[in-house]
This record gives structure tokens, C-alpha cells and sequence, in this order.
């Protein structure tokens, strides 16, 4: 049986547009969290990702949270999963990804969008040693990470369920759209590009020659970035082999766990054109797509008493799967 929402989502008034919904949402969300513990797990390949993590009842859920670009977990759309979870009884682990904990990672590459590698460590790390069910939730990068890995694991993943909030799922469009004309894409663009760099400054000191510092520097769009960095650090032939490997909307019929599908249509960053239109083929899908709410925003209530209808919506969800047998 399909999800349905708890509520249907209504904008808080003052903030129907997509992008006050956006920029309210990552001013305002709280940050605050329960009391976590700082885990370093070492990966395979010599380097490490920090992990902000609590522990449950035993045999009670544990909820893994991915962020998205340039966050981490204290970034306040994880710190209200972590919040709910604690009020829930649950357990539940952040994982930073390479270089987003405060602290820069060992080796030249850094993380990315279809980077599933070192979450499949953590969710296989948490598995052993966990009694309950695994489920995870990613958020805009984070959710693409989240949606190619359990594409590739398919019946094998260690996650029970899962939900991707305002996922990119054509990154290459995505891209497009916020190197886009107009002041907010030029806002948010900016946003991401000022620490992308001061990170990819810092890996050419202890890395030099890992790129083209020249082509770094003159990058003025996410694309450009992505050409010059994110694609020669992670093994790609250039921007194009990137987003086309590591796009998650194309494959969205491996996925074999209950996931959560949660976009806006006005999301300033991710077309209406590029969400899912149909997903009754691949029955572990629960698409919820609303007309408003900007990205990874969602805010309802009032804007000077916000309640957040997303991460309620991932909660709910995560509630309707715990009583559900995990998968042999």
C-alpha cells in the first residue's frame, strides 16, 4: 500500500514562494540535538568519515542520516531526524561525509554525488552490530547518494528502508538550473562554490597537481566545478561520464526496499521536469510529490511558529516500516 502523508502540506503564510521556502527553511530549522557521540570509522582505503551517533533500546530502529551538499550533521534537517528518533526511542547515526566533519579528510578525493562507497561501510559497520531495523534517509545530495546505492545493491542492501528528500535525480539539468540567470541562483551557486573552493585551496597544498588549479579558479558554475574538481578527483572522464554515472533517476527500478520518494514541484534548485512521473512499475516506491516547498524546505505552520512537514513526513514514514519483516 502506497504512503500517503499525514497532512497534506500547506506553506506557512509569508512563505509560499520556492524560495522563501528554501532560504526560511535553512535559516530558521533548529539545530540543537540530542546528546551524541563522535565515532571515527576508518574506511577501506585509508581514510575516514566521522559518524555523530546514539543508540537505541536494543531491537529498537536505527535511523542513518545523509546530507547534502556541503553539510553536515549539524546542518538542521539532520538534527530534526536525530530529534525524532530520540523522542522515538530509536537510535540513530549522522554520517559526515569526507571532509563536512570540521576536520579535512586524509586522501586527495573528497565525496560526491554518487558516492556510495563509504555509506555502504557505515550501513554494513551498523548491521553487525545492530539488532533492529536499518533505515536511512538522505537529503538533496545526500538522497542521490542514498537512492544509488540502494540501486545498486538492490535485494543485498543492508538498509530496510529508506527516504530521499528533494534528490537531484538528473544532476546534469540540476546543474544547468542553478547556473542559471537571476539573483537566487546566483545566491545559492555562490553559497556552494565559496567552500567547494576553500576545500579544493587546501587539497592542492597537500595534494599538488590533483587538478587543474587554474580551471578551478576560473570555475564561475557548479558544472565548471564539477568539470575542473569533483570529476579527475573521483576517476571520471570529465563532467558529462559524472553526472551520467552517478545520476540516480534512471534507475530507480532496482531499488528493492520500501523508499520514500519526497519533492516539490517549485524546487528552485531540481525541475518538475526531471522528478518521477510514474513509479507504479517498481512497487517498493512511495512517491510524494507537492505542488509547493521549495528545496528541502517544506515549511508549514507559522513563520513565526514553523513546523516542519518533511522531516514529519520521513518520521511517519519510518513508522509505517517498523513493523515490517525485514527481508531475507
Amino acid at each position: 500500500m502506497s504512503f500517503q502523508p499525514t497532512e497534506p502540506f500547506a506553506p506557512a503564510r509569508g512563505l509560499a514562494s520556492p524560495h522563501a521556502q528554501t532560504i526560511y527553511a535553512s535559516l530558521v530549522r533548529p539545530t540543537h540535538a540530542p546528546p551524541l557521540k563522535r565515532e571515527r570509522w576508518e574506511l577501506p582505503d585509508g581514510d575516514f568519515v566521522d559518524l555523530d551517533t546514539f543508540d537505541g533500546a536494543p531491537g529498537a530502529p536505527h535511523v542513518v542520516t545523509l546530507h547534502g551538499l556541503e553539510g553536515s550533521s549539524r546542518s538542521g534537517y539532520i538534527t530534526a531526524i536525530l530529534r525524532g528518533a530520540a523522542e522515538r526511542g530509536w537510535g540513530a547515526t549522522a554520517i559526515n561525509f569526507r571532509s563536512c566533519s570540521g576536520e579535512p579528510n586524509r586522501l586527495a578525493r573528497s565525496y560526491h554525488s554518487g558516492d556510495i562507497g563509504d555509506a555502504l561501510s557505515v550501513f554494513r559497520h551498523l548491521r553487525e552490530r545492530l539488532t533492529g531495523p536499518l533505515h536511512a534517509v538522505g537529503f538533496s545530495l545526500g538522497a542521490n547518494v542514498l537512492l544509488r546505492l540502494l540501486e545498486e545493491t538492490g535485494d543485498t542492501t543492508p538498509v530496510d528502508a529508506a527516504a530521499a528528500v528533494s534528490t537531484p535525480f538528473d544532476l546534469s539539468t540540476c546543474a544547468d538550473t542553478l547556473d542559471g540567470p537571476g539573483p537566487f541562483q546566483f545566491l545559492y551557486r555562490e553559497r556552494f562554490l565559496r567552500t567547494l573552493k576553500q576545500k579544493a585551496r587546501e587539497k592542492l597544498r597537500r595534494f599538488p597537481g590533483a587538478f587543474d588549479v587554474q580551471a578551478m579558479e576560473r570555475a564561475r558554475t557548479i558544472r565548471a566545478f564539477d568539470d575542473a574538481v569533483t570529476a579527475p578527483l573521483h576517476g571520471f572522464r570529465d563532467v558529462a561520464h559524472y553526472y551520467a554515472e552517478a545520476s540516480s533517476g534512471p534507475r530507480l527500478h532496482a531499488i528493492r526496499r520500501p523508499t520514500l520518494l519526497l519533492s516539490a514541484k517549485d524546487d528552485p534548485m531540481i525541475p518538475g521536469s526531471t522528478l518521477p512521473r510514474d513509479v507504479s512499475a517498481n512497487p517498493h516506491l512511495h512517491l510524494v510529490v507537492t505542488e509547493r516547498g521549495g528545496h528541502v524546505g517544506f515549511v508549514a505552520g507559522g513563520a513565526f511558529s514553523p513546523s516542519f512537514w518533511g522531516e514529519a513526513q520521513v518520521l511517519a514514514f519510518r513508522s509505517t516500516r517498523n513493523a515490517d519483516t525485514r527481508p531475507v
